[in-house]
């Protein structure tokens, strides 16, 4: 495909090196190779050009006309003026029908076959599918078949030439784009900086929890560590009084035993 579309562009700058210097017979028959040459589907250089321009007010005016249709037109427009202008070789008529697809693609994704059929002129479906697989050949466009649904499924198609009052349309076509994305682009900017605020507030929430944990952490220690020294005492000392009883413990033993003593005398007497 590359070395295809080499060729073709040189074909082209051949051609449009030799309108320069024709003039009349020899211009209209020029552009009649121009029309059949393979891969050659945009003609608007050769349109501006001066000598070319001159053709439609000569007598050569049909093939000005000719030139025009494979520039913007499409194949049914070729049969709605074909008596009054030049009649097609099959490869003129192969290239225009290409064209033709080109300017439904541009429309309609999913072209119906008997949309094709209706707009080429072709008589069965067989014609129709054998045209489509030379303008994927020619890299005029790129898609599938869809013979069970009985369409053509377009994914890609070159562009045509475009006419000179059509700029306007398209110049405000690509305005309104433009503010299409700059609309877009403000939104996603102001998406941005709010995923930003909210960010920065998720880290300072952070922070602060952080900060909290580490202080009561602290609190903490420091409560444990003086209830550790409230109710600790030395060794020593608790052993002390272990070995030594509580003051009125002994008073208490004592006035036992004498109770005791006192009950055994008591029986002594009575017996």
């Amino acid at each position: 495909m590359a070395a295809e579309g080499k060729v073709t562009g040189q074909s082209q700058e051949q051609f449009l090196l030799l309108a320069k210097a024709a003039r009349g017979a020899a211009l209209a028959s020029l552009i009649h190779q121009v029309l059949e040459a393979p891969g050659i589907y945009v003609f608007g250089e050769l349109l501006d050009m001066p000598a070319v321009r001159e053709l439609a007010d000569s007598e050569f005016s049909p093939v000005f006309r000719l030139l025009t249709i494979f520039a913007y037109g499409t194949y049914a427009d070729y049969l709605a003026e074909a008596a009054n202008l030049p009649p097609l070789t099959e490869a003129q008529k192969n290239k225009l029908r290409h064209l033709s697809v080109v300017t439904l693609a541009a429309k309609i994704k999913c072209i119906p076959y008997s949309v094709l059929l209706e707009q080429l002129q072709l008589k069965n479906v067989r014609q129709l599918e054998d045209l489509v697989i030379e303008a994927v050949y020619a890299d005029v466009l790129r898609g599938s078949l869809d013979q069970r649904n009985q369409r053509l499924e377009v994914d890609y198609s070159i562009g045509r030439d475009i006419r000179r009052e059509e700029l306007s349309t398209i110049t405000r076509t690509l305005q309104e784009w433009c503010q299409g994305c700059e609309v877009v682009l403000s939104g996603i900017e102001e998406q941005v900086s709010r995923a930003n605020q909210h960010k920065e507030q998720q880290l300072a929430l952070k922070q602060q929890i952080e900060s909290e944990v580490a202080n009561l952490k602290k609190t903490i220690k420091v409560t444990t560590a003086a209830a550790a020294a409230a109710t600790s005492q030395d060794p020593e000392q608790h052993l002390t009084e272990l070995r030594e009883p509580a003051p009125g413990t002994n008073q208490r033993q004592a006035s036992k035993k004498t109770s005791k003593a006192k009950g055994s005398i008591s029986g002594a007497i009575k017996v």
